[in-house]
């Protein structure tokens, strides 16, 4: 990383705050070289429990974080790390400590027998400038704040009575999408990119429930607005300088801090109207009796509520609000995208998917969210998606209230904990051909597997207390509409050639190139609806 000065370093202002930063940078690197020792010693008197390795590579003041660099995805880097330094390893991130964990039976540990003293998050930039001031709940410390908004989140959107009341929208949206893709197969052999199509369906979805509106509808006219949930998710993704090394906020190296808050001010601007718009229609008691989780925010979050810590009522409901976006929407667009191309590449696993759907379901009509329970092959094909290409290939940050012991090492307090799920969920103790893509095993060999925590070696949602709780909202999402989708169409590559598999670099693990494909009716009678 270059620094470029247009000014002469002749200039005395110049000279004099150079040498400052010097100045500040030595006393800082003596004082973190200080504290550092003084850590290893207590942490090797804690109870005689073994120092816990630390990757090789770090360098003074900034550790590990020149390795983590790179263009390469973050779970790779760590995932080769681990098979350097072990399933359990420190690195130094800046002024801040982590421990990678790549292995289940250490992930069980931290995250159920500990997991209330993992329970918290780090701050970070992203959480402070997005995040409405970290008010977020799934980026929210622990506490009684996390609590009541875990709670509102899991009663009023995600209990089981909602997700009923929501199946409207989700069959009209995904009917709705596909019949789109009728209409584009009047065209001999159209060419659809998939992942823009997934994003639509998810986003429509989502909005509509959250606030009453189709994506869509209301924000694919405007681009800007559509390119703007795109660099929030991204912005969520980045590596900020400041959150290891506070002492360079001021620089704000890379300009993210600058975007985090210019992304902010256009999506609040966004939401106040949303926000306007749903108090007037309150008023004038013109909601027809459709409540949106906008809507029962409003009912709930109130400014005189002990239970907010201190947080504004507006702030909280436009932050989780767009909490709920942010976990859904991209997480689940992605575990479709990478479903369709596992199963692309994979022509015979396809075709069994359409045989079962064709003897659940027949041909003469689409399926039904009644029909999903008995396309159990369908169901471990998404379920070894998941585990190959887990959207979060690695957990957002826990971080530990107090000290503990972690498999027989020494755990001091506010240490953070990084899981590489992907390269757990790979591991080949536990799986056969890990890497290989074999649906069949969630109707053998671990056909009770399931992805709600009751078996650590598969944990895309994550597990423990901060477990996503949408998960059964997910399934409801990607079983309906690649069901439809398999079952209506042939899906085809544009070409011989395999699909490339590479994964981007960011929070989310995306196919980072596009998902075309060739589409041909399988049931033409339904083309007309």
């Amino acid at each position: 990383m270059e620094l470029q000065f247009s000014a002469s370093f002749s200039s005395p202002k110049i000279m004099i705050s150079m040498s400052l930063f010097i100045l500040i940078f030595f006393l800082y690197t003596l004082f973190w070289l200080l504290n550092l020792t003084s850590l290893f010693t207590s942490q090797r008197r804690k109870n005689n429990l073994q120092p816990l390795p630390v990757a090789r590579g770090a360098w003074p003041v900034i550790g590990h974080l020149h390795l983590l660099s790179s263009s390469e995805p973050g779970h790779k880097t760590l995932g080769k790390m681990a098979d350097s330094n072990g399933p359990i390893f420190t690195l130094k991130l800046g002024i801040h400590r982590a421990i990678v964990v790549s292995n289940w039976e250490i992930a069980q540990e931290c995250l159920t027998t500990n997991d209330i003293i993992f329970a918290s998050r780090p701050k970070l930039t992203s959480a402070k400038l997005l995040g409405y001031n970290n008010s977020m709940f799934g980026l929210a410390q622990y506490g009684p704040f996390w609590r009541h908004m875990r709670k509102v989140v899991s009663l009023e959107l995600l209990s089981t009575h909602r997700l009923q009341q929501f199946q409207p929208i989700r069959i009209s949206e995904i009917q709705s999408s596909i019949n789109k893709l009728y209409q584009l197969c009047t065209k001999e052999k159209p060419l659809v990119e998939m992942k823009a199509w997934f994003e639509d369906i998810t986003l429509n979805i989502m909005f509509k429930i959250i606030f009453g509106k189709r994506f869509t509808d209301d924000l694919k006219g405007d681009q800007d607005h559509r390119k703007t949930f795109r660099n929030l998710m991204e912005l969520f993704g980045v590596f900020v300088p400041s959150d290891s090394l506070p002492f360079l906020s001021w620089l704000d190296l890379g300009g993210y801090e600058k975007a985090m808050k210019t992304t902010s001010k256009v999506l609040d601007e966004v939401f106040d109207k949303w926000l306007e718009e749903h108090r007037q229609r309150k008023i004038e008691n013109n909601d027809n009796g459709a409540e949106d989780f906008m809507d029962v925010m409003l009912s709930i979050i109130k400014d005189d509520d002990e239970q907010l810590s201190g947080y504004v009522g507006d702030s909280v409901i436009k932050a989780n609000c767009l909490a709920m976006i942010l976990a859904g929407s991209d997480t689940t667009t992605t575990t479709m995208t990478w479903t369709l191309s596992l199963l692309l590449n994979n022509q015979e696993t396809l075709k069994k998917a359409q045989i079962e759907l064709e003897e659940q379901v027949g041909r003469q009509k689409q399926v039904t969210e009644s029909d999903v329970k008995n396309l159990i092959y369908l169901q471990a094909i998404v379920k070894e998606s998941l585990r190959l290409y887990p959207a979060l290939p690695i957990s957002i940050p826990h971080e530990s209230t107090e000290d503990c012991s972690i498999f027989g090492y020494h755990i001091p307090s506010r240490t953070r904990l990084i899981v590489n799920i992907q390269k757990l969920q790979r591991d080949p103790l536990v799986w056969e051909e890990p890497n290989e893509f074999r649906p069949e095993r969630f109707l053998t060999t671990h056909k009770d597997f399931d992805v709600r925590g009751q078996n650590p070696q598969l944990i895309p949602f994550g597990n423990g207390r901060r477990m996503c709780p949408g998960t059964s909202f997910a399934f409801q999402i990607i079983h309906l509409t690649l069901a439809n989708l398999l079952h209506g169409f042939e899906i085809d590559r544009p070409s011989k050639d395999l699909l490339d598999m590479e994964e981007s670099v960011g929070l989310t693990s995306t196919k980072k190139s596009p998902l075309e494909v060739v589409l041909t009716p399988r049931l033409p009678a339904l083309g007309s609806h």
